[in-house]
C-alpha cells in the first residue's frame, strides 16, 4: 500500500434542514507533507469533536481503489482525492484484509487501525443526496480511522507497511458488517469486545448484543 494523496480541509459551512453546520469533510489534496498528531491531523479542520478527532479517530484513511465504484454512481460530481473526507487516500487499502489493531508505519508516523467510518448527513450534503449514506453502509468498504502511536509526517507516495499484525481480531470489513447487521455474529462480537484498539464506549455498546 502507498499514499496516493494527503488531504486536509478548511472549515466549510453547509445548510442542512434549514440549519447552518460547519464541517471539515470538504478536504482537498495538499502539496506538502501533513503531520499526524495524537488527536488529529495538524492544520486540518475538525469541527465536531464528539464524533471526529480524538485518540481513536486521529486520522481517516480511505482506499483509492473504491473511487471508481462511486464515480459510476455519481458521475456529475467534481471529483478529486479527499472526496470522502479522508486525510489519506491509500492505494491498495483493502478492508477485507486489514484488521482492527494492526500497526502500520506510514512515513515517520506509527499508526494503529481502530474503527471504520460510519457515515452521517454531511456526506449526503457533499454528494447532493442523502441516499449515499445508506449506499455507503451497504457497500461495506468504509475505510478506517487510525490511532497515532507515534506522531510524524507523511507525504504522497509514502508506503504503508504492516509492522505488527493484530492477534485474535477481525477485519475492518467484518467489524463494519457487525455494526450494521441485525443478526450479529456472536464470534465477531466476542472478538470486538476484547479488542482494546476499539474505544471502550463502542465495545460496551456491542456487549449488549451478546446472547
Amino acid at each position: 500500500m502507498h499514499i496516493t494523496s494527503t488531504n486536509i480541509a478548511k472549515p466549510t459551512t453547509i445548510l442542512f434542514r434549514g440549519k447552518k453546520v460547519v464541517t471539515g469533510i470538504y478536504k482537498t489534496p495538499t502539496q506538502q507533507p501533513i503531520y499526524l498528531g495524537k488527536s488529529d491531523v495538524k492544520d486540518d479542520e475538525v469541527t465536531d469533536r464528539k464524533y471526529h478527532g480524538g485518540e481513536f479517530k486521529a486520522c481517516y484513511l480511505f482506499s483509492e481503489n473504491h473511487y471508481g465504484y462511486w464515480k459510476n454512481l455519481y458521475p456529475d460530481l467534481d471529483w478529486n482525492w479527499g472526496m470522502f473526507g479522508e486525510n489519506l487516500t491509500i492505494n491498495g487499502l483493502d478492508e477485507t484484509k486489514i484488521t482492527i489493531g494492526d500497526v502500520y508505519k506510514i512515513g515517520s508516523a506509527l499508526v494503529q487501525v481502530t474503527q471504520p467510518r460510519e457515515p452521517c448527513f454531511k456526506l449526503g450534503v457533499k454528494f447532493g443526496s442523502q441516499k449515499v449514506v445508506k449506499q455507503f453502509v451497504n457497500h461495506g468498504f468504509p475505510g478506517t480511522y487510525v490511532r497515532v502511536l507515534e506522531e510524524g509526517f507523511v507525504k504522497t507516495s509514502d508506503t504503508v507497511s504492516l509492522i505488527e499484525p493484530a492477534k485474535n481480531s477481525l477485519t475492518t470489513h467484518q467489524f463494519y458488517n457487525l455494526l450494521f447487521s441485525k443478526d450479529k455474529n456472536q464470534e465477531h462480537l466476542a472478538l470486538a469486545i476484547e479488542n482494546e484498539a476499539l474505544p471502550l464506549r463502542k465495545r460496551e455498546k456491542l456487549r449488549a448484543f451478546i446472547n
